[in-house]
């Protein structure tokens, strides 16, 4: 072994985790202070960005895997607990977490969320919640208290708002833990607990949308109240809790009660010691139960004990059935002792096609030989084909012979909103222009889209730039690229149009432009 190889590897940084996207939230945004702690965990923990992936759905908080120098997924409403799920059955060896809001994670995406937790898959589930819908601009969420008067509940919320961590300690969590966006240095503590843990880490944030909910947390977490409306709970010490230190609480048969005391005498012998190693949720369930104004708040671990993770026992029960069975084969798997039917071919014309039920006994079949000749039909389907006229302009038609309705047309970063909108209105068929960087390079591309989605109400569009709204660093298509590529590229993304560049001349087409396309050809 080399000298260099025996080196310690350096120590890992806060900006080693973080990725070279510019992080779009609001500002004052909590996420702001969520992501700055994932980043601190990330580098304290010293497992390198290659070794951790995030998976979000959809709201604010999704967005978390642009802003990692991870692997990531942003998946689809509700779901990202079965892909964060997926990805630890198939590659048990990565740190997977999972971002999720009040929204995401408590309505559409509940159902998976709890079989996750039931499972007790070795994820990390950091639920942001903010008690309202922030994307998509201020709808009241599953959590949001009674009486919230929102878009969606002009006249009041009459909904009882679901309690996370009641959830979570219904579904058999094995870690559940709450901390908020006003104290960085708990918050850190409860991620790096929660990365350590083995099993499913679910970890509540309370955290503040200033656009849509702003405050929300205020009354129990801003600096001059949380003292006495909030408590912070450690395993193996008593609940202690006031300006002073004067409080603490106790459980009066099943039910906590609030209790004062002599702060120079300490807690007396009765007050409520916290063992967060009780495999039952008893305990821990009722600390759940408590909220401002009858008590305060509990912040930290509330349970943490181990269990067997669904992710090893899976790879357990692979292992032992190849031990037992040997190495499968799919085809002999869907053959064996099933029926299959068998289509005829009419014999004249006019006469119905018939079949039958015909018993396969993948004893007696000759699997590898069947799989060669059906694998060499179809290459020999492929190979014969005579290509189909749509298949020739689709193949053989490239990006550059196509005409672009639209001129293109180039701002600059600093040009403001109103002027760009003018050069869209003068031109026919011009809803996208591009936004010019150094030395010629695209810097990004701004589409009447755009200035209908991201310009907030009533703002003056002549003291908004284009670099605020703009998507930065688009994706180009080559002008050799074929129309087949070009219409899957903006198929698979959504996209409307994309620039295309040929020998450093630059167009913008459109889905109409390759359509009209293939229509003259």
């Amino acid at each position: 072994m080399t000298e260099a190889a025996t080196k310690e590897a350096p120590a890992l940084k806060r900006g080693d985790f973080a990725s070279d996207q510019d992080v779009r939230w609001c500002p004052g945004c909590g996420d702001y202070t969520v992501l700055f702690g994932v980043h601190n965990t990330l580098a304290k923990l010293g497992r390198p960005p290659h070794e951790n992936v995030f998976i979000s759905g959809i709201g604010c908080s999704s967005r978390f895997p642009y802003y990692m120098a991870t692997y990531g997924f942003h998946t689809i409403h509700g779901r990202a607990a079965t892909i964060a799920s997926g990805v630890k059955s198939a590659n048990p060896d990565l740190a997977v977490w999972m971002i999720t809001g009040d929204g995401d994670g408590m309505s559409i995406g509940a159902n998976h969320l709890m079989h996750a937790m039931r499972r007790n898959i070795d994820i990390n589930i950091l639920l942001i919640n903010n008690k309202i819908y922030g994307l998509t601009k201020g709808q009241y969420s599953p959590c949001s208290e009674q009486g919230k008067v929102t878009k969606t509940s002009p006249l009041g919320s009459i909904e009882q708002p679901v309690n996370p961590l009641c959830f979570a300690m219904a579904a058999r969590a094995t870690f559940v833990a709450r901390t908020h966006d006003g104290d960085a240095k708990h918050m850190q503590a409860m991620l790096e607990r929660a990365a350590k843990h083995k099993g499913v880490s679910f970890v509540e944030i309370y955290q503040n949308c200033k656009i849509f909910n702003d405050g929300i947390h205020a009354s129990i977490n801003a600096r001059e109240v949380r003292g006495e409306r909030l408590v912070y709970i450690e395993h193996g010490k008593p609940l202690v809790f006031g300006n002073t230190k004067n409080k603490c609480i106790k459980m009066t048969g099943l039910d906590p009660e609030v209790v004062e005391f002599d702060p120079e005498a300490g807690p007396p012998a009765d007050a409520l010691i916290m063992n967060e190693k009780h495999d039952t949720e008893s305990l821990a369930y009722a600390l759940t139960q408590m909220d401002y104004p009858d008590y305060p708040v509990p912040m930290g671990v509330l349970r943490d004990v181990d269990r067997p993770t669904y992710d090893s026992r899976l790879h357990e029960q692979v292992a032992e059935a190849k031990e037992k069975l040997g190495e499968g084969d799919l085809t002999k798997l869907f053959r064996r002792g099933a029926e299959t039917w068998v289509i005829e071919a009419p014999k004249a014309k006019g006469e119905t096609v018939s079949g039958h039920l015909e018993s396969v006994d993948a004893n007696d079949m000759e699997v590898g030989e069947e799989k060669e000749s059906y694998e060499q039909d179809i290459e020999d389907s492929l190979t014969k084909a005579e290509p189909s006229e749509l298949e020739r302009i689709l193949t053989g038609s490239q990006l550059k012979d196509v005409k672009a309705q639209a001129d293109t047309v180039f701002v600059k970063r600093n040009d403001n909103v109103a002027s760009v909108l003018e050069k869209m209105r003068g031109g026919d068929h011009l809803k996208t222009v591009l936004v010019e960087g150094d030395k010629g390079a695209i810097a990004g591309i701004i589409t009447e889209r755009d200035l209908l989605l991201r310009l907030p109400d009533g703002v003056d569009i002549k003291n908004v730039v284009v670099a605020q709204l703009m998507t930065p660093n688009p994706e180009c298509l080559k002008g050799t690229d074929s129309i087949a590529c070009g219409l899957n590229f903006m198929g698979s993304r959504g996209y409307r149009r994309v620039p295309v560049i040929h020998d450093k001349a630059i167009k913008v087409l459109s889905a109409d432009d390759l359509l009209d396309f293939i229509r003259d050809a």
